[in-house]
């Protein structure tokens, strides 16, 4: 329980080097909530950042919402985990902001938080023209990255295969892995096919390759595709515990893709692994497009989730979209994000 406390809300907007497109829309800014708790020594910051259009608690009265939720949390010291289910965003912002008030920068004991050890990332390139795409892909592997995300689903398909047939050419799958993001973007009675034609470029993984909320056409989809199909806009809203283990079983992904803001904070997020370990479905992190308050505490939320020694490429490199981001000590390193000034 947190004595003496006091909870403080500022909403900040940051905007976006060059506009974000995923199939959904295009991204030129990104509004968010931070909140501080403070107890009149110490305090801590957390990022309440709700996506519009897609987290489940985007709504009018965000504001109002989250406000309520600090007063409780000033009355009682306590997060009111069970009340908070249905607002991930606001649940992590809580719980990063109390765990720094808790813990200091380092919240949690593992060698990444202190600033020893890197966890390895993706590059993500963003939607856009063929020779835009192409362009930020050629970016990402000249900065060293050996596993690039592409998002897709936004231009001509036939454009998007070429795109993935060039970088093949020039790269074998030892030498770059690719991860393809459809967003929803493929009708169900297309995307079997186009599956069959990505998967002859040795393909890691796509995301989500239709719309979520189609239980059946899903399960199907993840039995008959060729790829391995990750589900990531499929758990929003899923915030149950024993819904969860359901929506595994019943589907049966290769991958799930965790994002705090948008699965249920940490505590969600931990019953989603637990879940797929359950289920041997695998699993990574990713951010949502947070500030560095939000991208730091998703990191080191990683780093202790997956112990000392992470193999797989984590979706973490977001940090550096922004004009006007808020300073933190995170620095990328060829292909790895690194607390930097702690060792």
């Amino acid at each position: 329980m947190i004595e003496e406390r006091n909870v403080f809300i500022e909403e900040r907007v940051l905007h976006f080097k060059q506009p974000a497109g995923t199939s959904r829309g295009v991204y030129t800014e990104r509004r968010s909530w931070l909140v501080t708790v403070s107890d009149g020594n110490r305090c801590g910051v957390g990022e309440c950042a709700p996506l519009p259009d897609l987290s489940c608690d985007a709504r009018p009265d965000y504001a109002e919402v989250l406000r309520r939720f600090c007063d409780e949390l000033e009355t009682t010291g306590e997060i009111p985990y069970e009340a908070m289910r249905d607002y991930p965003s606001m649940l992590f912002g809580l719980e990063t902001a109390v765990l720094e008030l808790r813990r200091g920068a380092c919240l949690f004991d593992t060698p990444f938080s202190r600033g020893e050890a890197g966890i390895p990332i993706n590059g993500l390139v963003w939607m856009g023209s063929y020779d835009e795409m192409l362009q930020r892909m050629e970016q990402k592997l000249e900065q060293g990255f050996r596993c690039v995300k592409l998002k897709i689903g936004a231009i001509d398909f036939e454009q998007e295969l070429a795109l993935v047939r060039r970088i093949r050419d020039r790269f074998s799958f030892h030498e770059v892995e690719l991860r393809l993001d459809a967003n929803g973007a493929f009708p169900y009675n297309e995307a079997l096919y186009k599956l069959e034609l990505l998967s002859q470029y040795n393909i890691h993984s796509i995301e989500q390759p239709i719309r979520q909320g189609q239980w059946a056409f899903m399960a199907n989809l993840c039995r008959e595709s060729p790829l391995p199909i990750a589900l990531d806009e499929e758990l929003i809203g899923v915030n149950d515990r024993e819904l969860k283990g359901r929506l595994l079983n019943i589907i049966k992904p290769a991958y799930i893709v965790l994002k705090p803001s948008l699965h249920g904070g940490m505590a969600g997020c931990r019953e989603w692994i637990e879940a797929a370990r359950e289920h041997e479905v695998g699993s990574w992190i990713t951010s949502a497009l947070e500030s560095n308050v939000g991208l730091n505490a998703i990191a080191q939320f990683c780093s202790s989730v997956y112990g000392d020694d992470i193999a797989m490429a984590q979706g973490l490199g977001t940090g550096q979209l922004f004009t006007d981001n808020i300073p933190m000590p995170l620095e990328i390193r060829g292909d790895q994000l690194w607390i930097s000034g702690r060792s």
